[in-house]
């Protein structure tokens, strides 16, 4: 019986990964561009800021260049005072500590521009009155960002940490980042820490072993910095480098 059983493991982890290749390919994402020619064009999928003159806070999320695509994600978050005519965009990029400068990036531009030839994809939208108060602690989260200049592509800290630590120390900022959002579950400080969604509480070694429950993001596993878990609210499983997998569209 026990072969069985390792049988069994072997096939679901080969599906894993082929499922992780079909999912990468699937979004448009060539592997083999060089980073000089991919695309960083917009996407059309963000307000124009001319003719929003509402506050807005955005998430996105888009596959990471190269072969870190097909497990991870790279994540940033793009925030618009009122009446402002242009966005500004926070991100952790990882090639500016390799030349000697922080690896967070406050930087006025396009918020939805594909990242190196990937399509963006919206995780929040919030817009009204009330997001004034929600840039202002976004700015301080950003200021007090623990690692300004370390980056790690695995477990942490990397852009997906970034993302995770704002969105833990803005309150409102109800974030539920994806499974492939590898290093969100990288802790700055001790072994346990709110969720990003803020519904909920996590335990994490370091990025590398941990265990997740909340309202938003439902149940995760924790294994090598990879994800897996389940979403009982959206009736979705959650899977290494596949994503999502749900009946009910985001």
């Amino acid at each position: 019986m026990r072969w069985k059983k390792s049988a069994y493991w072997l096939i679901g982890l080969g599906l894993l990964v082929v499922g992780a290749v079909v999912s990468a390919a699937s979004e448009g994402r060539a592997v083999a561009d060089d980073w000089r020619t991919a695309s960083r064009e917009p996407a059309g999928i963000a307000p124009d800021p001319l003719q929003t003159p509402e506050p807005v806070v955005q998430v996105y999320s888009a596959r990471a260049f190269s072969w870190r695509g097909y497990l991870g994600v790279h994540t940033w978050i793009a925030a618009k005072r009122r009446d402002a005519d242009a966005f500004t965009v926070y991100e952790v990029i990882g090639w500016r500590g390799y030349h000697g400068l922080p690896v967070v990036a406050a930087t006025e531009k396009e918020p939805d521009r594909r990242w190196f030839g990937a399509m963006p994809q919206i995780l929040l939208d919030e817009r009204g009155d009330h997001v004034s108060a929600m840039i202002d602690d976004i700015e301080a989260a950003v200021a007090s960002y623990p690692h300004p200049n370390e980056y790690r592509v695995w477990p942490g800290p990397n852009s997906n940490t970034f993302t995770a630590y704002v969105a833990r120390n803005v309150p409102g900022m109800v974030l539920d980042l994806p499974p492939t959002a590898i290093g969100k579950d990288f802790l700055s400080d001790g072994i346990v820490a709110s969720t990003p969604s803020g519904s909920g509480f996590q335990v994490s070694l370091f990025g590398l072993l941990g265990l997740m429950a909340a309202v938003e993001e439902g149940v995760e596993v924790n294994l090598l910095g990879l994800t897996f878990g389940i979403d009982p609210k959206d009736m979705a499983l959650k899977l290494p480098g596949i994503g999502r997998l749900s009946p009910i569209s985001n």
